[in-house]
């Protein structure tokens, strides 16, 4: 098994800012927890642990400006490049994001790397791929930047595989601790690409990602959320995978899977409240793993999102490129004993009713492949 590996130091310079949270004169500033730090951290423990020598190194180009318009408005980019040749500055309209003065630059090189690592796993060239970059993109809608993000990078690198290597459907399933907003705003009715989201219940943004949410016209049922209660573990993302995420890629039949990999999901996060631990990532991968080779050949691409607990998120993200690549390294998670002795690691009847109502949306608006 070959896994490449999206990186280039350039993203990690990637301006998030020194304002995080709402505006107020008595919020001391602070810097965004969206920083460079997890995601050195992660290519550190890559390095330590030798697992990068096993891994395919890819280069990102930016994408340009035909790729991001697939996804995005001309008005939304005009404005970034706007902003950024200001100096820098918030492009958001709802929630504060913040680019740097190149932000325009480095948000088309994560938008870039997705695909990237698209025509690298369609290629041939490797069997899947984790595209470790920043900034993220899963919140960006088609007009707007939200929580860090600039351009959706998951989106741009779907549409791209769409248009450029003609894949017929796409799905994304994103299982960062926040909701996919960005690809159900950008999907709703498109019934070309199923936008999965599992997330932690009106997390952020608060007003999104109900079960009742599933698309609209032909798109009804190509949009399938699973929003779980804060303090969800293993067992209450197992049974999401197992009972909800496979049924509905098993009826859609992918050319391609594209994971918006949040790490936020995990332990100690400062940003959401669940208990995954690194055995939970491994395991959620080996569940996509599988799917992907029994329905489109392998065909699997990871985009980095968030993940924000400085200490941890190098042992969840060294568990899921383990299972992606098939090489097992020495490294022992220091956290792993303890998180998985929680009781609330088990699923909890309140956690069995929503896996149970995203499975029944499933049943009442299949989303069937479209030939």
């Amino acid at each position: 098994m070959t896994t490449g590996m999206v990186w280039t130091e350039r993203a990690m310079w990637h301006d998030s800012g020194n304002q995080f949270g709402p505006h107020s004169q008595w919020l001391e500033p602070m810097p965004s927890p969206e920083s460079a730090d997890s995601k050195r951290r992660i290519r550190h423990l890559l390095d330590a642990s030798g697992l990068s020598e096993h891994l395919t190194w890819i280069k990102p180009e930016p994408a340009d400006e035909e790729a991001l318009l697939r996804v995005h408005s001309l008005e939304y980019l005009q404005r970034i490049r706007t902003t950024a040749e200001r100096g820098g500055g918030n492009i958001g309209t709802k929630a504060a994001t913040h680019i740097g003065a190149n932000g325009d630059e480095l948000a088309a090189l994560a938008a870039g790397g997705a695909i990237s690592a698209v025509d690298a796993v369609i290629s041939g060239q490797v069997d899947n791929a984790y595209v470790l970059m920043r900034p993220p993109g899963h919140h960006a809608e088609r007009s707007d930047g939200k929580g860090f993000c600039i351009f959706n990078n998951a989106a741009v690198a779907a549409r791209h595989a769409q248009v450029v290597h003609g894949l017929k459907r796409i799905a994304l399933v994103d299982w960062d601790a926040h909701h996919g907003n960005g690809a159900q705003q950008i999907f709703w009715d498109d019934p070309t690409v199923l936008a999965i989201s599992i997330h932690q219940e009106r997390a952020f943004p608060q007003s999104i990602g109900a079960v009742e949410e599933c698309g609209a016209g032909a798109g009804l049922g190509y949009t399938l959320n699973i929003p779980l209660p804060p303090g969800s573990g293993e067992g209450a993302y197992l049974a999401a995978m197992n009972d909800v995420v496979a049924p509905a890629l098993e009826m859609f039949e992918p050319d391609l899977i594209i994971v918006p990999c949040g790490f936020d999901a995990g332990h100690l996060d400062p940003t959401a409240r669940m208990l995954l631990t690194s055995e939970s990532f491994r395991r959620m991968t080996q569940i996509i793993k599988a799917l992907a080779a029994r329905l489109c050949g392998g065909r699997l691409v990871f985009v980095h999102e968030g993940g924000y607990a400085l200490q941890s998120v190098p042992f969840l993200a060294l568990a899921t490129f383990e299972a992606l690549s098939g090489h097992r390294t020495q490294v022992k998670d220091p956290f792993l004993p303890t998180m998985q002795a929680l009781p609330m690691q088990q699923i909890q009847p309140h956690q069995t009713m929503l896996v149970e109502a995203a499975a029944a949306m499933v049943r009442a608006h299949p989303p069937k492949a479209n030939r």
